[in-house]
């Protein structure tokens, strides 16, 4: 399984970072903290320590670990949208740009396993508390049922409501995407990049006019 290595950023004192630097910092030193030793061993006073910085200057940016968790996945989401528009956009904006944004969904969450757990960890997809996580997580859907729309406009996909469409689309690439990083499909030795090409092809078919 592939995973990405966040960089550890030089311990500066907390006079030295500016605002945005502060920010992306913690959320680089949360994301390598959960990748060593999980979710639940993140504190926001240990993320302070290790970068240098002041409770003061911590609390100004999270007020819990909550949002500092909400961050990160709202961060991924993010990550994601782009991800999926560049398939899409690349792929000519036509069925090729469908099956690349299928292929490039799964490809992110293997890439990025621990922005992608936080991003559907319980509560996360659907806390409207926080608006700015509620917001990315809809963008990045959006891509996906813009583009089925694009689709049925051109006579390539059946007339179904749009958001039913991307709702099964999403269940079946966030399936795959998921039993791949718990270890199933490698247990068995499936080919996962083979598994997504597969079925992002039979789902054609199935929604095809």
């Amino acid at each position: 399984m592939a995973s990405q290595r966040v960089p550890r950023p030089p311990r500066k004192p907390a006079d030295q970072y500016h605002h945005g630097d502060l920010r992306r910092a913690l959320l680089q030193a949360a994301v390598r903290t959960i990748q060593k030793n999980g979710v639940e061993s993140l504190t926001l006073r240990a993320v302070g320590e290790e970068l240098g910085v002041s409770r003061s200057a911590l609390y100004r940016h999270f007020a819990d670990k909550a949002a500092l968790l909400g961050a990160v996945a709202a961060e991924g989401f993010r990550m994601l949208r782009l991800e999926l528009l560049g398939a899409w956009e690349r792929g000519g904006k036509g069925q090729r740009g469908f099956e690349a944004m299928g292929e490039a969904y799964v490809r992110f969450a293997l890439q990025n396993p621990w922005h992608y757990r936080m991003m559907f960890a319980s509560g996360f997809d659907a806390d409207a508390s926080d608006p700015a996580l509620v917001e990315d997580g809809t963008n990045a859907f959006q891509v996906l049922v813009d583009a089925l729309v694009e689709q049925q406009r051109q006579g390539l996909v059946r007339r179904d409501d749009p958001q039913a469409l991307a709702n099964f689309i999403w269940a079946l690439v966030h399936g795959i995407a998921m039993l791949a990083l718990d270890g199933p499909l490698q247990h068995k030795g499936v080919d996962v990049e083979a598994l997504t090409r597969y079925a992002v092809e039979r789902l054609r078919t199935g929604i095809a006019v």
